[in-house]
């Protein structure tokens, strides 16, 4: 019971930092040092917990590794949107979108969702222009449109490998990238059948109101294909040869700098704006979290705990990750956080039962979705001007269709 209580109280200090406007990767590294203090872990238990897993744990899942391979992920993805919005690639995506898809719901979801391949923090802000512009000139309400864009943008969380949480669940469980997605794109295809139904056929406004946009189908192809071919291609590259995302992000800059044709003297400008060291600071802070629990030994603890409380395990599975998910609006702090916990229920190897993986991260999705801490929603709320409750509200009917598809896979398969 001490350890929950000690959890819980590690999280109202991140909530309480990110209260204060601390930023998150600090937030997270304090409360980890908390949690730390709170389970009486001393620095030489700390030690021994990273000496055991490097001589027990296959190297793509020491701790030292996944803060290297996952801080140069988030900062390279940060270096890649730089790239295109400098070069100009990101900012043609919108009216080629408008030109390839005709319809009006299409297109206000697209942008988001294509916008949300690339997982930069705050990275709301590269669709929201767009949306308000082409949703102004159709003349659709701005709460649904801060609900469209927010909600599309995130509908890759569990499935596409640029979001570190993909490969820190791969490693945690010892899957592959493959059975992993397979399983995992219910989350996806529910939620966007969701968001379709309860966003999108709702609330349009009659099609007289459009302003048809022009332009030619191959110079709109053109610019579509020059804004996706980078992401695609990581994600292809990650699949394919199993090249780990920040290799494959890297390679694609170079390739991406090179074609457009970016002076050498400008190579250094791009780089640096991605070097945010509060991108480190979550990743590590995240990592610490996780490692505090298992040197304090907090995970067959609590284990042991709820299984005498008797909580069904399904449900654990469910709400463990969506409570977490809601206190903190961070996805991989939550998988760093929760899964620990979890593995003993879902397994590891070719022993894991990736169904319920899927439910987990199915809760974590619903917490995310619907919580305020999330920083998009705060981010959207204030730019489309509209209620932070009506926003979520709107997002009800959709987090339901992810929930669903959790528990379904989990029950059927």
């Amino acid at each position: 019971m001490y350890v929950l209580i000690a959890m819980a109280l590690a999280l109202l200090l991140l909530i309480f930092l990110l209260r204060l406007k601390v930023k998150l990767g600090r937030s997270m590294l304090i409360s980890s040092i908390g949690l730390a203090v709170l389970l009486r872990v001393t620095p030489g238990e700390f030690w021994h917990a990273v000496v055991y897993e490097w001589h027990n744990k296959p190297l793509v899942q020491t701790t030292g590794y996944l803060f290297v391979t996952l801080t140069a992920l988030v900062v390279l993805v940060n270096v890649l949107g730089a790239a295109m919005k400098k070069t100009g690639v990101s900012q043609r995506l919108a009216p080629a979108l408008q030109g390839l898809f005709r319809s009006r719901r299409l297109a206000l979801s697209v942008i988001p969702l294509m916008m949300g391949m690339l997982p930069t923090p705050g990275g709301i802000m590269l669709s929201a222009p767009m949306v308000r512009d082409l949703g102004d000139r159709i003349g659709v309400d701005r709460t649904r449109l801060a609900a469209i864009n927010f909600f599309f943008r995130h509908q890759w969380e569990s499935v596409w490998p640029l979001f570190p949480a993909v490969p820190l669940i791969q490693s945690m469980l010892g899957i592959s990238a493959f059975v992993l997605i397979s399983h995992n794109i219910a989350i996806m295809l529910s939620g966007m059948l969701g968001g379709v139904i309860f966003l999108l056929l709702i609330g349009m406004p009659p099609r007289d109101q459009e302003n048809q946009s022009s332009g030619r189908f191959a110079g709109n192809l053109c610019n579509f294909l020059h804004a996706f071919w980078p992401i695609a291609s990581v994600a292809a590259l990650y699949a394919g040869v199993n090249l780990p995302p920040a290799a494959g992000v890297l390679l694609v800059i170079f390739i991406f700098l090179v074609l457009h044709k970016v002076p050498l003297n400008r190579w250094g400008t791009i780089f640096k704006s991605g070097a945010e060291p509060d991108f480190a600071f979550l990743v590590l802070g995240a990592l610490f979290f996780k490692l505090n629990l298992e040197a304090g030994r907090a995970i067959p603890s609590v284990v042991q705990f709820l299984s005498e409380m008797n909580v069904p395990p399904y449900f654990l599975i469910f709400f463990l990750p969506l409570l977490v998910g809601f206190l903190t609006g961070l996805t991989m702090p939550t998988v760093a956080i929760t899964f620990p916990f979890l593995i003993p229920f879902i397994g590891t190897g070719q022993e894991a039962k990736v169904e319920l993986e899927t439910l987990a991260f199915s809760g974590l999705v619903c917490g995310l979705l619907l919580t305020p801490v999330h920083l998009c929603l705060a981010l959207s709320a204030s730019y489309f001007e509209a209620p932070l409750v009506r926003i979520v509200l709107k997002l009800l009917g959709p987090v339901i269709f992810v929930a669903a598809a959790g528990v379904l896979v989990a029950v059927l398969l």
